[in-house]
């Protein structure tokens, strides 16, 4: 009682007479100093000993406690600083619950607070919220991509239900980007949200994709995919895209403006009617759209925050039943009527 009445007492008074907090716990540092050694030098039936009360090991377990936390609090405080420059450290892109909740990026070398401001700044548009667009817009609005647009017609189905993993029970017969919208925000706050009821036509395309910088493109046909392909190589948007079928999907960055194939590259035509049946018909084990959704997601975190080797100009493959991964190098079509590829981009596009 006697050492937290002295150590109380040293915060009260350092209070009134305005002393920084760093002061006053110097000198409360300087009083468990000082009672360690009291136990350290003097023997357990001593006067002095007896005041301070307890044991040495006592005291020095409480001791190395308090200073494991300030060691951590410095610690977080020399990462905001890293993750803002003190002249923004009051009016800088992040508040203390974003440096807080991103803190795993900023201390990352790859990310760091400049890359995670390029994430905040970034508008990622997610066509369709299905399968690949749930596990892909949950780790987008989680790793704190300032704006997210999602693009869907379609209601949320009991059958949905195995793999897409942003809506619940609860959201049958609500339409999907309403529910991805409501997940989202539940996530993160800090983030932009925009919905849009629609299908995604030729008509809307050239507009919408306008205000974004980058597309993930998740839907389950190919009219679509071809849409989006053409649209944002004339726009020069980069695209990542995936796609599922049973066990075994695939991804890839298709980015002609830097010099990278499109889809329509390496994909001139959309299979026969038959060949290529949709998860509905064919099926697709639950997990698979989550393993490649949140590569979708972490290959847009990459590209945005220019960190380390994208997939652009390769195509992933991966064999969920066999556990198998797959790169095959991919180039630019000579001549490809949707990306304008030069006849000399080369003789094979694979």
């Amino acid at each position: 009682m006697f050492v937290i009445l002295a150590a109380a007492a040293i915060w009260g008074i350092g209070h009134l007479l305005g002393q920084p907090a760093r002061r006053r716990l110097i000198l409360i540092g300087f009083l468990l100093a000082v009672v360690l050694l009291t136990h350290a030098l003097f023997p357990t039936g001593h006067p002095l000993p007896r005041l301070f009360g307890g044991s040495f090991s006592a005291w020095a377990t409480l001791t190395g406690g308090l200073v494991l936390v300030a060691i951590y609090r410095a610690g977080l405080k020399r990462l905001r600083s890293r993750a803002l420059p003190d002249t923004e450290a009051q009016s800088g892109p992040f508040s203390d619950s974003e440096l807080d909740r991103y803190a795993r990026h900023i201390v990352l070398r790859e990310i760091g607070g400049p890359g995670q401001k390029a994430l905040k700044e970034a508008r990622v548009l997610v066509v369709g919220a299905g399968g690949l667009g749930s596990p892909a817009l949950l780790y987008l609005a989680a790793a704190g991509v300032g704006t997210i647009g999602v693009i869907d017609d379609d209601t949320v189905d009991n059958s949905n239900l195995q793999r897409q993993v942003i809506h619940r029970d609860q959201d049958i017969d609500l339409p999907k980007v309403f529910s991805a919208e409501t997940a989202m925000r539940a996530q993160n706050p800090n983030i932009t949200v925009r919905p849009y009821n629609r299908r995604l036509t030729e008509e809307i395309a050239e507009d919408l994709f306008g205000d974004y910088d980058l597309i993930l493109e998740g839907s389950d046909n190919f009219d679509t995919r071809y849409l989006v392909n053409r649209v944002a190589a004339a726009r020069a948007i980069p695209v990542i895209g995936g796609a599922l079928s049973q066990w075994e999907g695939q991804i890839s960055l298709w980015h002609p403006a830097a010099g990278h194939p499109c889809y329509e590259c390496v994909f001139p035509e959309a299979p026969a009617p038959g060949l290529a049946p949709s998860c509905a018909e064919a099926g697709v084990i639950g997990p698979l759209p989550g393993v490649i959704g949140s590569m979708m997601a972490l290959e847009a975190i990459k590209h945005l925050a220019q960190a380390g080797e994208t997939l652009a100009g390769r195509l992933m493959i991966y064999d969920a039943l066999y556990a198998e991964t797959r790169l095959i190098g991919v180039k630019q079509r000579p001549g490809c009527p949707a990306c304008g590829a030069p006849l000399d981009a080369g003789s094979d596009h694979t």
